[in-house]
């Protein structure tokens, strides 16, 4: 697959079918992820695939309950006023709201969680560079993927059940939901780059307009 293929279209696949991915692709997808850069070299992290249904169906009351608290708190006002608007964001947002809560109902279905734990660096700067490693040949392999926090909220009993010692000093960072999509691939719609980017000093333009993806 051509690079700039899988940069555009690893995009949030969160409707997927419960067909188990094989061994060998969870194997390229942690032998990526590994050689992502890391600060200092350091490798402060751990991974954890998790396949095993009866866990997968306790994260995925877990993760319910996390979407709920989101609903209700970060995303409250945003959702209320996208509800009551018919503007081309608003619809943007019902329909990613559609798909999360797609995941809401069918967490406990997906046939692989990949969880990713990173020890004494809270930024993040090592470990996500390596999800998005293991995102990215996941999407080699026809293999779809939402990264989520949102199990942050109820973090103490996700740890529990994942078996993570208290003492080990290592954060889970995230887990990500993979399966083979029931949708198509495709480049996600975002605001323009020369909208969000600014060179040198901060509300200068960037010099440039990109007003369609320059791939394909």
């Amino acid at each position: 697959m051509d690079i700039r293929e899988a940069l555009y279209t690893t995009r949030a696949m969160r409707r997927v079918t419960d067909d188990p991915i094989p061994e060998e692709v969870q194997e390229r997808i942690l032998d990526a992820a590994i050689r992502a850069p890391s600060g200092g070299n350091g490798q402060g992290w751990r991974f954890m695939l998790v396949d095993d249904e009866a866990k997968r169906q306790r994260i995925g009351e877990l993760y319910r309950n996390c979407i709920d608290i989101l609903w209700d708190t970060i995303y409250k006002d945003r959702l209320a006023a996208a509800q009551g608007n018919d503007g081309p964001e608003s619809k943007q947002f019902l329909q990613m709201f559609d798909s999360v809560r797609w995941a809401q109902d069918n967490f406990g279905t997906y046939p692989l969680m990949f969880f990713a734990f990173d020890q004494f660096d809270a930024s993040g700067g090592s470990i996500f560079p390596a999800v998005w490693s293991g995102m990215l040949a996941a999407r080699g392999d026809g293999v779809g993927s939402s990264l989520t926090t949102v199990l942050g909220f109820k973090g103490a009993e996700t740890l529990e059940v994942l078996g993570v010692p208290d003492d080990a000093g290592f954060r889970m960072a995230c887990c990500v939901p993979m399966g083979y999509p029931t949708g198509k691939w495709g480049v996600a719609k975002r605001n323009p780059v020369h909208e969000v980017s600014y060179r040198n000093t901060w509300g200068e333009p960037i010099g440039f307009e990109i007003n369609e993806p320059l791939w394909p």
